[in-house]
Parts: C-alpha cells; structure tokens; sequence
C-alpha cells in the first residue's frame, strides 16, 4: 500500500505555562501555515584534506532547527480575552531574558502518538493588517540542546 500524504492543518503546537503550578500545555490556536526548519543553525567544518584526492569533506560540528509559526491573533468571542497560547508567547515567553528566556513548546500532527518536544527561545513575529484584513500573528522558535519525544495522553 502506498504511502499517503498529511493534510497540514492537522499540526498541533502548545506552549509550556511555566509559570503554572502544575504542568500546564496551553494550545496555541489560529496558526495558518508553519516552516519547521531542522538545518538551521548548523555549523560544519572543512576536513578535506590532500589524502581527499579532490573531494570536499566535511564534519558537521554543531546541529540545530527551528519553526515558525504564522496565523491569525486569536480572542475569545465571548470573552475578549487573548487565546492562551498566543498570549504566553507574547506577554510572557517573548518577554523573558537570560535563563529565564528559554521555555518549552511541543508539537506533533493529530496522527501522531508522540510530541516533539524543545526547550526554545522564543522571537515574536511582526502583527498587522489592511481594511479588509484580520490581524495577523506569528513567532519563531529556535531549539536549544537536543529535542526529545514525549507520547500522547488523553
């Protein structure tokens, strides 16, 4: 059987709370598109030598990725209030410096029975639009150490 291709508006992204008592994930809502980027930052050092006859080699010395993510600024209708994870993100994580800059986000598609999981700084994206727009949203994230996987609970 053939593989099939994943629809991409089944990614789901949460952001850690870690301000929380308890381990809280809070759901980031009105993303429209996303970039994981796993070769950003990655370092590599020449190692081509004579005894390479002419061929280029090379050791990669450092890894890293990031992921971005652009959509739309989510409120409650009933509410006001900002969505969750996008508010953590920009009054909280975006705002954070030194040790205290770097936080935690997750993310896997609904198929999926693991989360990926980083421990990320965090850039907050430009917000804006026209007449006839919806104000826009984005941040990007960049992975600090390895990444982990963490399986799907109910």
């Amino acid at each position: 059987m053939a593989g099939r291709p994943i629809d991409a508006r089944g990614w789901v992204f949460e952001v850690l709370d870690m301000d929380a008592t308890e381990e809280t994930w809070l759901p980031i809502s009105g993303v429209n598109t996303f970039t994981h980027n796993p070769g950003e930052n990655e370092e590599t050092v020449d190692t081509t030598v004579f005894d390479s006859d002419g061929m280029y080699e090379q050791d990669v010395m450092q890894r890293g990725a990031s992921l971005e993510l652009e959509g739309l600024y989510y409120v409650d209708k009933a509410t006001g209030e900002r969505d969750p994870g996008q508010a953590y993100v920009d009054t909280v994580w975006a705002n954070a410096l030194g040790v205290d800059s770097r936080g935690m986000i997750r993310w896997r598609h609904k198929s999926q029975t693991q989360w990926v999981v980083w421990e990320a700084t965090v850039t907050p994206g430009e917000q804006g639009g026209g007449n006839n727009d919806k104000t826009s949203w984005s941040a990007s994230f960049t992975r600090c150490g390895a990444p982990s996987t963490l399986a799907v609970t109910p």
